[in-house]
Formats: C-alpha cells, structure tokens, sequence
C-alpha cells in the first residue's frame, strides 16, 4: 500500500522535495522502526528518487542529506566550477578555440544548476495539515555559496577537487573549529606538497597559536 503523499505548497507544485527540479514523480518512504515520523511520499526527481531508494536510513530527512551527498559526488567537477572561477573571468577568458569555447559558454550555468539543486531547501512537511517535527534533523553546513548536507560532506567535497589531505583538513578544523572552514583550506592548499613532518609542524603552529600547545 502507497504512503501518503505530503502536503504540497502551490509554489511547489511539481516540484521534487529534494532538489526543486521539475518532476512528476514521488519517492515512498515506508517509515521503518524508530522513525519520528509515519510513512510518507515525497515528490521526486528521476535522479533524486533513484538516489533516495538506495540512501533509506532511519528517517525522511537522513534520506535527504544521503541524497544532497550523492548530487554532490556526482557533480563535483560542476560545483568546482564556482570554486576555481567567478562568472567575470570566465567571460572575459579566452577560451575562442571549438573545445574551450564551449566550455566558456555552458561552464557556469553547468555550475548554477548544480549549486542550485544541492542548495535546495524543499519545503517543510506536513501530512493532512500536521506538520511533522524536524527537531535535529539539520545538519546542514554553508561555505562559500554551498550548502552541503554536513561538515564531513564540504570536507568531501573539497578534498575531491583540490587534492587536499583529508586527514590534515579534519585535524585543522578540529582545532580551529568549524567557523574558520576557509581558513583550514587554505592552510592545507599552501602544504598540498609538504612532507609529513612539514605537516605536524604545520599542526603544532596552529595549536601554538591557539595557546593549546
């Protein structure tokens, strides 16, 4: 027996919950034990949907950030785009040859669809007019105009475009915290071809600085 469908705002009619793309299909999410909330459907994307059946877990909004995770893996080199370039300098390069000028002219909306879809915030749900309770469902970390569905998932991300070494980052943001994310970057892109002793003294610098050495 089919869930039943959440309550759908007019403005988003049609739709997906997860990433605001057009769509005429829904994701159904029989609730499994322990989950805080019943059975339900949600509208959904081809992609989205097929991504959401393989990311279940415990609850609706578990599924969203395993779905905002694989759309971010999965279109890495688009949302890299905004991260080595602005609009400006793309439209003033001079890519004019057949293969670069293709690229100059899709290469940022390639990068606005795909900032668009993993920054999509759905809408908050409800069944029958009883909205359900999101309480600690939000794990959601926003750095330089992307939100990614956890602070692991923005370390993902940017150790995948950049080469980062993802221990080093992890370490740095323990210590720094998360509130300095560009900050940690930007020491482990300077150490990108540091040795691993190059990389403690890196480590005990910062813990000096912190007055935590």
């Amino acid at each position: 027996m089919a869930s039943p469908a959440v309550d759908i705002p007019f403005d988003k009619r049609y739709k997906c919950w997860f990433c605001e793309e057009p769509c005429r299909g829904l994701f159904d999410y029989p609730a499994p034990p322990f989950c805080p909330h019943p059975s339900l459907a949600v509208p959904a994307c081809d992609e989205c949907l097929k991504l959401a059946r393989q990311q279940a877990l415990t609850s609706i909004y578990e599924c969203r950030l395993a779905v905002k995770d694989a759309l971010m893996a999965r279109y890495a080199k688009h949302l890299a785009i905004g991260s080595n370039w602005t609009r400006e300098e793309l439209e003033q390069s001079e890519f004019e040859c057949k293969i670069f000028g293709g690229f100059k002219k899709s290469a940022w909306f390639m990068f606005e669809v795909a900032r668009d879809r993993v920054n999509a915030r759905g809408w908050p749900l409800a069944l029958n007019g009883i909205p359900l309770d999101e309480s600690g469902s939000d794990t959601r970390f926003t750095f330089d105009g992307l939100e990614f569905a956890s602070v692991l998932a923005a370390v993902r991300h940017y150790v995948g475009i950049w080469s980062l070494d993802k221990q080093l980052l992890e370490t740095l943001l323990g210590l720094v915290g998360h509130e300095r994310f560009g900050y940690a970057l930007r020491l482990c892109r300077l150490h990108l071809g540091s040795t691993p002793a190059m990389k403690q003294m890196l480590i005990r610098d910062v813990r000096a600085e912190l007055g935590q050495a």
